[in-house]
């Protein structure tokens, strides 16, 4: 367990704290207007490896070796070179900060989005320590300074990773649709709302990511995805992606609790440690591995249970019914991945070097506007 204090005076900033993998949708911006809940589970934090937050270099202001340095491997909109090391911790797991008033800067909209930089200071001595983020279609979040807090260990339950039996005896997966929640309100049902139900924002993200590895591990051949929902969250977006042929890669999921994989199967979709953030591996030499969150790849291996349809018809007069919670609306659209932890992800593999696999990413903007993302 770790309490994280001021870099300038040492006051204590955060109540203990156990860490775990930085989740895939840490950086999403999600929709227009939406109200995202808190991104870390309380008790957690995670740090961000990259560098983050101001000042922002334009991509042509950097040099190709130097961005290859850093591990980006195609263009984007500008690189941070802000410290790496950001810390990520639930807002309701802070204390002893003050909000800074002069510092909304930034492209906020509802809230603070920190696009300025710290926002929050230390409440004894003033530094300037944390980025305070409740921006609409923003996870809301508490991201520490790397160079303005330390680090310190604390008595306590400072459990060792948990084995992949323990995680899935305990983890109930990710449900894949969730009400979405809007600042304003919209007709639905009959009525106005300020709510509908959508493909949940952490599957988009989490498809996003893993998109690009089956993109990078297809080699520019068709791939064909096995699994029902596993199919219909990927083959769509794959099989306008990719070339047709009649040799395809197969992709099948894999992982604890499932058969071992056949030799068929070229790529795995297998789940990310949430705790390390390590990918699962089979025993056998691994084909190429596409890294999943755990609670997303849990539902898409062992699918949760279909919530009731009440039956037609009437009733007899004498039974009473027990069917007073309305199911859950399935989303209306058809699943899209996340276009930008698409972009984000993409620009990171090697594989981006490619000319095929270059225009896909300099196309996007268009697939986004016919549908696929």
């Amino acid at each position: 367990m770790f309490v994280f204090v001021c870099g300038g005076c040492g006051a204590r900033l955060t109540v203990p704290l156990s860490q775990v993998a930085l989740p895939a949708h840490a950086h999403q911006k999600y929709g227009n207007g939406i109200q995202l809940p808190v991104l870390m589970e309380s008790g957690t934090f995670a740090v961000d490896p990259e560098p983050g937050g101001p000042p922002w270099r334009r991509w042509e202001e950097i040099r190709p070796d130097e961005a290859a340095a850093r591990g980006v491997y195609a263009p984007v909109y500008a690189l941070s070179d802000g410290a790496p090391g950001a810390i990520v911790i639930a807002p309701g797991d802070a204390g002893g900060t003050v909000l800074i008033p002069e510092s909304r800067g930034g492209s906020f909209c509802c809230g603070l989005d920190g696009g300025g930089g710290p926002n929050a200071a230390c409440a004894e001595c003033s530094l300037p320590v944390a980025s305070r983020i409740d921006d609409c279609s923003l996870w809301q979040a508490m991201w520490l300074a790397p160079n303005a807090v330390r680090r310190l260990s604390v008595a306590g339950d400072g459990a060792a990773p948990l084995p992949w039996s323990e995680l899935m005896a305990e983890d109930k997966g990710t449900p894949p649709f969730e009400p979405i929640t809007t600042w304003g309100f919209r007709m639905g049902a009959g009525h106005w709302q300020n709510y509908w139900w959508s493909w949940s924002p952490q599957w988009e993200a989490a498809a996003g990511r893993a998109l690009a590895h089956l993109l990078a591990a297809s080699e520019g051949q068709p791939v064909t995805v096995q699994g029902g929902l596993a199919a219909q969250v990927f083959q769509r977006a794959l099989d306008a992606l990719l070339p047709a042929g009649p040799h395809a890669r197969c992709a099948a999921l894999a992982g604890p609790g499932l058969p071992a994989p056949g030799g068929d199967l070229s790529i795995l979709l297998v789940p990310s440690h949430p705790q390390t953030g390590e990918t699962w591996a089979p025993a056998d030499p691994a084909p190429y591995l596409v890294p999943l969150p755990l609670g997303v790849w849990r539902w898409l291996a062992f699918p949760g249970p279909v919530l009731p349809v009440p039956t037609s018809g009437v009733l007899p007069a004498d039974v009473l019914r027990d069917d007073f919670d309305p199911p859950a609306p399935r989303p209306r659209r058809r699943f899209r991945a996340d276009p930008e932890v698409f972009r984000h992800t993409l620009v990171r593999l090697p594989a981006v070097r490619s000319p095929w696999l270059r225009e896909i990413l300099e196309n996007l903007t268009h697939h986004v506007r016919a549908g696929l993302f």
